[in-house]
């Protein structure tokens, strides 16, 4: 047994266990009170399973309590006392990255689809937000899109979870730089007379890379902007990049080799393509279209002038590569390196709280300045 690591969150919680070798399991879902029963087989209790009881946090939102025992002789049997119904995947991953292998329980809720209840937050929010408020008086009234509709950013705060993203030398972890610029970029929109920010974590859990378009367009986002951290095998490289997706090669080797690594996030977060996810990962399989491409390029060369007022470019123009979380057809999208955690010096800024507010009010106005320069056509109902 080489950890156990427990991912609460209001969409799901995970428990990895990681081994050094595979493990045979069965699980059994109980009912009145609700309660998952995880027998593993061939292994002994040891310290590191004994500390999963500890480790479920009083405010998780599935599980009540974690139980441990020595069930017969190399099986050990866990039980987790549930708070709620739950629709559990339990699945094995192959060593990847850093992990060994490992063990995934992931509990989802039962009673409500996570897509149908972000559908529904989002039509009491438009309800709620129908007439927005006139913006004060101010002595230089500032310019506003012109739509008669809320324009939508889905805004993506890259890796989280199981997956923690490039690690700088220091220890900065690009998941976590990600999550509060993201959540910035966010709060910022979300002052915008006629605008809503939408994110797809807002929290440290793991979010596969085709349910992170797949939420997107559940809520009709007009844009989708992944943020992540750049990384490279040689430390010296530095400086933002602003990333469309290429239907044909990528615009460098580095553009590729990064493409190659952000892909990879499922392995590394781990996604059981046998469950509920098979139908998402077909999202992936999907075009994007020119038109979707030459709009992607547009919002780009926007964030690039603000990005570059900030601090240093990586490219002065917009690259090029085959990142999966750009591939929806139907809306602009980009993907925002803010600055290279591999390099000593840049991880210092991105770990700097004020650095990270620069960065966002920079993401901030090249999304306005888009939508000033672009609004979006009226939506016809849905059907």
């Amino acid at each position: 047994m080489l950890a156990v690591r427990v991912w609460p969150a209001r969409e799901y919680t995970r428990i990895a266990i990681e081994l050094d070798q595979d493990l045979r399991h069965t699980e059994m879902l109980v009912a009145d009170p609700p309660r998952l029963v995880v027998d593993l087989e061939g292994i002994d209790l040891d310290t590191s399973l004994r500390e999963l009881v500890a480790k479920v946090r009083t405010d998780d939102p599935f599980i009540r309590q974690a139980r441990v025992g020595q069930f017969r002789p190399r099986v050990v049997r866990i039980v987790f006392d549930l708070k709620v119904e739950v629709s559990p995947q339990v699945f094995t991953l192959a060593p990847v990255a850093q992990y060994g292998h490992r063990l995934v329980i992931d509990l989802h809720p039962a009673l409500e689809d996570p897509l149908q209840a972000l559908l529904r937050e989002v039509q009491q929010r438009d309800a709620a937000l129908a007439a927005p408020a006139n913006p004060p008086a101010a002595t230089a009234p500032r310019e506003e899109p012109a739509v008669a509709r809320l324009i939508t950013v889905a805004i993506d705060p890259g890796h989280g979870g199981e997956d923690p993203g490039a690690i700088g030398q220091g220890g900065t972890r690009e998941k976590d730089v990600v999550l509060a610029i993201a959540r910035q970029v966010h709060e910022l929109i979300g002052q915008e007379p006629g605008m809503r920010a939408f994110l797809t974590r807002d929290a440290d859990f793991f979010v596969p890379l085709a349910l992170r378009v797949q939420k997107a367009r559940a809520v009709r986002a007009d844009l989708f902007v992944s943020i992540h951290a750049d990384a490279f095998v040689r430390p010296e490289a530095r400086g933002a990049s602003v990333y469309v997706l290429s239907q044909g090669g990528a615009s460098s080797s580095a553009a590729r080799w990064l493409a190659d690594r952000e892909n990879q996030a499922d392995l590394i977060g781990g996604v059981n393509l046998g469950g509920r996810n098979r139908e998402v990962a077909q999202l992936l399989l999907q075009l994007s279209t020119d038109s979707q491409i030459r709009d992607s390029s547009q919002v780009a060369r926007l964030l690039i002038g603000q990005l570059g007022a900030v601090g240093q470019l990586h490219k002065p123009g917009v690259e090029q590569a085959g990142f999966a979380v750009l591939k929806a057809p139907d809306m602009p999208s980009v993907l925002v390196e803010t600055a290279f955690i591999s390099n000593p010096q840049e991880e210092r800024r991105l770990a700097d709280p004020a650095y990270q507010t620069r960065i966002a009010r920079a993401i901030h106005a090249g999304i306005r300045q888009y939508f000033l320069r672009h609004p979006p056509p009226a939506r016809l109902p849905q059907t």
